[in-house]
This record gives structure tokens, sequence and C-alpha cells, in this order.
């Protein structure tokens, strides 16, 4: 998430707001790709190739247990895909909605070496705009991007049962709005935020129909148990949005407040 000067806001809030302005100000901060794929013959089977920028840290072998592809959303934006294989005796899967300002490239690294800890699998795709994913970054384009990785997780044969949702940051967004639609065996959030408007303007106290990004209204209706992760000197996304989530949860479990830590040093992945 990145911050607005005074002016920027004015001029943002003076006009008649629009959600997805708000949005892509607030919050969208695509990077340069740091991967391609590339189809074959068949049109079947997708290569990943990563640059230098997505900092691989492991051998081939361990990139031949990951799996990419593309599959498109119901709003017409082809996604990518990645499946990381990091168990074969896992019994869960991550599907993990990444931060802001990383793709699927950079953050590779990260899932086999998460994965192998956790003893899961790591299902993850890039938003709308990032990556080799097509279209542009909104608040619509989320939810549609989460639910086009969620109905293609579930061709995996994995059952919703087996599946935790975690997001981080930005991506903390679409998994509230998926688990408030389906049940899973456990949501996790990251670094959550509770609206833009409230990033924005942390005195706001209500939901304005032009806020965007709205997880305050949403997590009542989540019906999973829900581990809230948050920095208490969060600089980005303060500590009371982690906070005020908890307190609405349906089946909060025990937080992890990480005393000290900011926005990018909970020892969790990066924004």
């Amino acid at each position: 998430m990145n911050h607005l000067s005074l002016s920027e806001l004015c001029c943002l809030f003076c006009c008649p707001p629009c959600p997805s302005k708000i949005a892509s100000k607030l919050a969208f901060l695509p990077p340069d790709p740091t991967y391609t794929l590339i189809c074959d013959e068949s049109g079947s089977r997708w290569t990943l190739h990563l640059s230098e920028r997505a900092d691989w840290q492991y051998s081939a072998r361990e990139k031949d247990a990951i799996e990419c592809f593309m599959t498109r959303t119901s709003r017409g934006n082809r996604i990518a895909c990645m499946f990381v294989r990091c168990s074969p005796n896992a019994k869960f899967t991550l599907l993990f909605s990444h931060g802001n300002a990383v793709d699927l490239g950079q953050m590779s690294s990260f899932y086999i070496g998460l994965g192998s800890r956790i003893n899961c699998n790591v299902f993850s795709y890039d938003y709308s705009g990032y990556g080799a994913s097509s279209g542009k970054p909104s608040e619509k384009n989320l939810y549609a991007d989460v639910d086009a990785a969620w109905q293609a997780l579930r061709t995996y044969g994995i059952r919703p049962e087996n599946v935790i949702v975690y997001g981080q940051s930005i991506g903390t967004v679409p998994s509230v709005d998926l688990a408030a639609r389906y049940e899973s065996a456990a949501v996790v959030l990251h670094s959550p935020l509770t609206s833009g408007m409230r990033v924005a303007f942390p005195d706001t106290k209500k939901t304005y129909c032009f806020d965007a990004f709205p997880n305050i209204d949403k997590i009542s209706k989540v019906t999973s148990p829900v581990l809230i992760i948050h920095g208490t000197e969060d600089e980005v996304i303060d500590f009371s949005h982690g906070l005020a989530l908890y307190e609405r949860c349906q089946r909060p479990v025990e937080p992890l407040w990480v005393e000290g830590a900011g926005h990018n040093d909970t020892g969790l992945p990066r924004h």
C-alpha cells in the first residue's frame, strides 16, 4: 500500500468518489514481471521461466515441483496460477493471496520454503495486471481473480476442508471476500486492513458507500476459524486494523501479535 499526498487526497475525494480509483491509488503497485510462462505446442503445458529479479534460491529440482498455468476469470482476464507441491504427504493446501508490489516469480522461493516447513502445498495466483496475468488491477478484478483461483484449485480434487485461505496485506481483501462465501479449513490474515478509507483516514468510523476493500463488513460472515497476524508497529496498515477485525471474527483463534514488528518484518513474507 502506498501513501497519498494531501493534494492527491483532496483531488480524489473532492471529485465524485469512484471505488475503483480509490482502490488503485491506495493499493495497487504491480512490479515489472519477474517471470514468463511459455506454453508448449499442445497448448496444455506451461513452463516457468524466472528472471534474476525473482531471486530464486533453489535448484532446478525444486522448480520441477512447481506447476503453472493460466485460467480465465469471470471478468474475462487470464490470470497466472502456481501450484507448489512441497510435500507428498501434505494434508492441507494454502490458497495464498500475496501482498502488493510482488508477483509469483518473487514469491516462488518463499512458497517452497514455507510449504516445506509446515508440510503444506501452496496454490497461488497473480492478480489481474500482475506478473503474467492480463487486465488491470481493480477491486472487482480482485474478487474475480480469487474466485477463478478457488475454482482452479478445486480441479486438483482438493476439498474445501483441506484448504487454508491465506491473505497478506492487500491479499487479505480477496481472502476475506472468498472466506465470507465459502467455508474452508481455516483463514490466515497477515497484516490485514479494515477498509481503504480507514487506511487513508484513520479516524473513519463507518463504511461509506464509496469505500474500497471493506473487510470490516465481511469478516463477521466468515464461519471458518481465523488467525490474524499483525505487527504492533506496522507503519503501513496500523495495528488497530488487526485488532478491529479480530474483535468481529465469529471463530477467532489466538492471534499472533508480533511485538515491535512493522509491515514487512514479522518474520513472514514481504509486503
